[in-house]
């Protein structure tokens, strides 16, 4: 149901992977725009490697954690860092 509001609404919303635990989870924010969710991204992306240093996770290649936006039809798309 909520996917289909989404898709009315032409939100767009964020989905972090915990790459070392192996599941999904929420991050906040909706966004209007493909635009505005990748800028969103990319900011969860900087924090994540605050947390989760490259030197020590392996970065995105190792077990640092991802980030997706969700677009309004539901399809994911990975967020790569700058």
């Amino acid at each position: 149901m909520f996917a289909f509001l989404n898709k009315l609404r032409g939100e767009w919303r964020l989905v972090g992977w915990d790459t070392f635990a192996g599941h999904e989870y929420e991050l906040p924010g909706r966004y209007r725009s493909q635009a505005s969710a990748v800028r969103a991204a990319k900011r969860e992306l900087r924090r994540i490697e605050k947390q989760q240093p490259t030197a020590t996770s392996g970065g995105q290649d190792g077990i640092q954690d991802r980030v997706y936006i969700i677009s309004p039809e539901g399809q994911s798309i990975r967020v790569l860092p700058d």
